[in-house]
């Protein structure tokens, strides 16, 4: 390794490391009961997000004075399986996608940190939740820099966990707990459609390296390297994860559950980076969506009737938070129709802009409540508000079920309580009786290889002779 090299790798350990070093931290002192005080717990955090930035930041300078468009950090095969051709491969890539991304989520982190410090300011919860919410970065950096499909799964699922457990955060309350386990369920499927991609991809091509699946590694112009229905196939699954992820249609049903968590998580995740996450595997894999036609058609499909949808369901909610995730969810499908067009900077930017803004609306909703009931006490009346014309033009009774698709959130719950989870919980019951069954059969039939005397009892089983007598 030249010194370039040297200098790359040490800086990339150093954008890796933080994160995990301030969660191995923040869980070794609550495990063994010491936890830190809220002003060395917030330092502690920023001074992660800042050891994780400033490298990044110095990789990117470093990169554009040299000419330098990829970095690959690996470390190595962690597990290697030779009779199944599987193989856990750590390795971190910076590029024009990526470092932009990894960046963006510094600084929300670092900015959502610091107004948690005085929202949840004495909160009997204050440790617990900066616990959570460091291994919600720590996800937010693995899979920023995911360089295979492997380390992106493990990226993946921590963000996942990090979002079910700040949902429930108030635990001592029902909804929270509820909503939070409907979401983890939702999260479920879409991880399995991810790791089910991630099997493939290793039969496919023998490794889940993402430059496996493109001739080139270096982002936005590499083309696909496998076939058309190969791309369909892995495409396909991927795209079932990004939708569950991102709360794409069919699953948009959970967003407005996970917005029984506080404030802070519910702008960081629901309007900055999480809700993100699925646009941006999409993104990272958008050469692939060009070698199958009827997968560019798919995410085209998917990204326009998720932002009709959002932007009929935030229009009718009553709930401030509510309405901004679904305005969310509309600029997330307007993103994924830019991706499906191949307009891939243009998305990326769509992104930036959009996670900055949501961020701090999110932030300022329950101030702004406050400010406008102020106002409206000033005045002595209701402000005016201009109604919404957007469907002014179609007929009443088209008007009222847009209205009435919008209040029943899309009938999303109602679709995948009745179509999927009533099925599959359907037919595990049914697998359960069946067992019951053959096991009460089983257990009434008599072995014949046994023989038994007399007295009902077989040479193998001891007698108790007070029993007997």
């Amino acid at each position: 390794m030249n010194t370039l090299d040297i200098f790359f790798h040490v800086l990339g350990t150093a954008v890796v490391a933080s994160p995990v070093l301030l969660l191995a931290v923040m869980g070794l002192t609550l495990l063994f009961n010491r936890p830190l005080s809220e002003t060395a717990t917030v330092r502690l955090t920023q001074t992660s997000v800042l050891l994780a930035l400033i490298p990044a930041i110095a990789i990117l300078i470093a990169m554009l004075a040299t000419g330098i468009r990829n970095v690959p950090i690996e470390f190595g095969n962690w597990v290697t399986i030779p009779e199944q051709a599987f193989h856990f491969h750590l390795k971190f890539t910076f590029d024009r996608l990526s470092i932009p991304f990894l960046m963006l989520s510094c600084v929300l982190c670092g900015v959502v940190g610091e107004f948690t410090r005085r929202y949840l300011h004495r909160e009997q919860g204050f440790a617990r939740f900066f616990l959570f919410y460091a291994i919600f970065y720590c996800g937010m950096v693995l899979s920023s820099l995911a360089g295979t499909i492997e380390t992106l799964f493990v990226g993946w699922e921590m963000v996942g966990l990090s979002s079910a457990l700040l949902i429930a955060y108030f635990h001592e309350r029902e909804n929270p707990v509820r909503n939070g386990q409907r979401v983890w369920t939702i999260y479920r499927l879409s991880d399995a459609a991810l790791l089910i991609a991630a099997i493939t991809m290793h039969h496919m091509v023998g490794e889940g390296d993402f430059g496996g699946l493109m001739n080139s590694g270096i982002w936005p112009e590499g083309t696909a390297a496998v076939t058309s229905s190969q791309a369909l196939l892995v495409g396909t699954l991927l795209l079932i994860g990004a939708a569950g992820k991102s709360a794409l249609f069919p699953f948009s049903g959970w967003l407005p559950r996970a917005m029984e968590g506080p404030t802070p998580s519910s702008a960081i995740f629901y309007g900055a980076l999480s809700v993100h996450l699925g646009a941006y595997l999409l993104l990272r894999l958008s050469p692939l969506l060009e070698a199958s036609l009827a997968l560019q058609v798919m995410v085209l499909s998917l990204g326009v009737i998720s932002a009709i949808g959002g932007a009929l369901m935030s229009r009718v909610q009553t709930d401030v938070k509510t309405s901004l995730a679904y305005a969310s969810l509309t600029q997330v499908g307007i993103i994924v129709v830019e991706i499906g067009l191949g307009l891939r900077y243009l998305a990326l930017i769509h992104i930036m802009g959009h996670a900055t803004l949501r961020t701090m609306q999110l932030l300022r909703a329950p101030t702004l409540l406050r400010d406008y009931n102020d106002l409206e006490n000033k005045i002595g009346s209701r402000l005016q508000q201009q109604p919404w014309s957007g469907v002014g033009w179609l007929p009443k009774p088209v008007q009222r079920w847009c209205y009435r698709f919008g209040f029943d959130r899309g009938f999303m719950d109602i679709a995948l309580d009745r179509w999927i989870a009533g099925p599959f919980v359907g037919f595990f019951l049914a697998c359960n009786r069946t067992e019951e069954r053959i096991t009460r059969f089983l257990s009434r039939e008599p072995d014949s290889n046994v023989e038994t005397d007399e007295s009902g009892f077989d040479d193998n089983t001891p007698q108790d002779i007070s029993t007997a007598a």
